[in-house]
């Protein structure tokens, strides 16, 4: 049986104030329990700022992944209590946190007892271990999805898609990540609409604007080629 596991990193945790890291770990903690209902997805935060989630149908590994990357935008990390030319925080605001989707099998697995070994989050981890921006002085960060598995093709047929969808959330607002992460944890306009308290033409209005007609072609795309 194949998974999808992710693997994720936030962007800048180091450069983080004490009080918006535990922000971070908390928010975290909270975005867990919401996959866990959603998708039934298991789910740990190491050293607070680093995750593993096995998503067990592989086939909703985007859907999560980009689930993900939309939350920990909205994470209420105030910018003006940091010097204005801190380029790591500017970063964190820009992309909030690298995700790799790993691809296979797992060898061994079991939520219970916290263990997870295999081909799928080898794939995630070396990944994201390879992207680390820990220590570093001056950031330039290109890409903050990727994909792994043991087919070469497979990588290459995802690696335009996830380039692109980076693009499309690095540019997102905070608004439009919140819409963005209710549509993606399957909420239709009006329940988002009630929850945000805002007009349902307003939540269309942010969806359209994040390139939300993409996003689920992107999500449906991948669904296929996986379940194949």
């Amino acid at each position: 049986m194949n998974y999808s596991v992710i693997s994720g990193d936030i962007v800048s945790s180091t450069s983080l104030h004490n009080a918006d890291r535990n922000i971070v770990e908390e928010s975290l903690k909270t975005l867990l329990l919401d996959l866990k209902k959603q998708f039934n997805v298991y789910g740990r935060i190491i050293k607070g700022d680093y995750l593993e989630c096995v998503v067990p149908n592989a086939a909703e590994g985007l859907q999560v992944a980009l689930a993900i990357k939309s939350f920990v935008k909205v994470i209420p990390i105030d910018t003006k209590t940091y010097t204005k030319d801190d380029n790591r925080i500017k970063q964190f605001k820009i992309h909030g946190i690298r995700l790799a989707i790993g691809y296979g099998e797992l060898s061994r697995y079991n939520p219970e007892e916290g263990i997870i070994d295999g081909d799928a989050i080898y794939f995630s981890g070396r990944e994201i271990s390879g992207e680390t921006t820990y220590n570093k002085e001056r950031i330039v960060i290109k890409n903050t999805l990727f994909f792994a598995s043991k087919d070469e093709s497979l990588n290459q047929n995802f690696l335009p898609l996830l380039a692109l969808l980076d693009v499309l959330l690095s540019k997102a607002t905070s608004r439009q990540c919140e819409v963005l992460y209710l549509k993606l944890m399957n909420n239709q306009e009006d329940e988002i609409a009630k929850q945000l308290g805002i007009g349902q033409s307003a939540v269309n209005q942010h969806s359209t604007s994040v390139g939300w007609n993409a996003i689920e072609e992107a999500v449906n795309y991948f669904k296929i080629i996986i379940s194949k």
